[in-house]
């Protein structure tokens, strides 16, 4: 791929995580997706279990402070990195809110440039909810430099390309809407034309096996003419195998590789069952601790909701 091509990567990133309405939609995803509930649960808890030695936080797309902000709480110094300056904005607000914006140093910046950061600069590096995957195709490079900035751990997240079920389902979210009266707008239409995606709908084997033999699931030279026509496409991003971001993690140094699927055991489970659940919160934390005890095991691996997580020392 060209030089042009890549650097194009970045900017259709930064446009489109720069869109007016992104800050608001991230902050609102554990009060509309039940998904998202079990996905942040299993991070945090992963991050809670490896903090032995750790004082200094690189977070990588760190968004409205998702991460970084509980962090924060617990005294460590973090770096709070993202692409957008909006999401930077809403951090800002929320960690003031918190009383913990003294621990946190917010700098905006792409993934692709961590120039700026010394070698083992900060005890753990981290990045979650997939921002490495938009980085395509510096996924890698971005891998070893989060890697070379972590003197102690890296704790991030990447799609899985064993969990994209959309190719198969195109309604698989409605299941995971929290609230089947929420006014949230994605939520509101997928609830009422589900059924619609559905009717007559017949996978496209071709698509499919072009996704799992490439990781991508948009085609760049296509979402690169929809940026040069003015607008704010879907970034391209690529999605890994488990035993490919093993051997990539392993190459640039990493040892003591822990995988774990997030959202595995929710697939299984139908939608009313999952929203019974988060109705009562006695259930939902023991739910919630089966969940990260089940999405770690093994078998697992890939087969999460979206994300594949991963925990190595450096």
């Amino acid at each position: 791929m060209s030089g042009c091509l890549m650097n194009k990567s970045t900017d259709i990133s930064r446009r489109f995580w720069n869109l007016p309405q992104k800050a608001g939609e991230e902050t609102k995803r554990e009060q509309t997706f039940i998904d998202d509930i079990i996905a942040k649960a299993h991070i945090e808890r992963l991050l809670l279990e490896n903090l032995d030695g750790i004082r200094t936080v690189f977070d990588g797309g760190a968004g409205y402070g998702r991460f970084s902000i509980p962090l924060a709480k617990r005294g460590l110094n973090v770096t709070h990195f993202d692409i957008s300056e909006g999401m930077i904005t809403k951090a800002k607000e929320i960690a003031e809110q918190e009383g913990v914006i003294d621990n946190i140093t917010f700098v905006h910046g792409a993934l692709e440039d961590l120039t700026a950061f010394n070698d083992k600069q900060f005890d753990m590096a981290m990045s979650f909810d997939a921002p490495i995957s938009y980085t395509y195709p510096n996924h890698e490079t971005v891998i070893n430099n989060l890697i070379r900035i972590a003197s102690k751990r890296l704790c991030i997240s990447v799609y899985s390309r064993l969990a994209w079920t959309y190719l198969f389902d195109p309604a698989q979210k409605s299941k995971y809407i929290l609230d089947k009266n929420t006014s949230d707008p994605f939520a509101r239409w997928t609830l009422d034309h589900g059924l619609e995606q559905l009717e007559g709908f017949k996978p496209d084997m071709k698509a499919v096996h072009e996704f799992f033999e490439t990781g991508l699931m948009e085609k760049m030279d296509d979402t690169v003419s929809e940026y040069d026509k003015g607008k704010s496409p879907w970034p391209v991003s690529y999605s890994f195998m488990p035993d490919e971001l093993t051997k990539i993690l392993q190459r640039f140094g990493a040892k003591d590789i822990k995988l774990s699927g997030p959202g595995a055991l929710s697939r299984t489970v139908p939608g009313e069952v999952l929203r019974n659940i988060m109705q009562d919160e006695k259930l939902k934390m023991a739910f919630l601790d089966f969940c990260f005890w089940y999405d770690s095991q093994p078998w697992c691996l890939g087969m999460s909701k979206d994300n594949l997580a991963a925990i190595a020392d450096i």
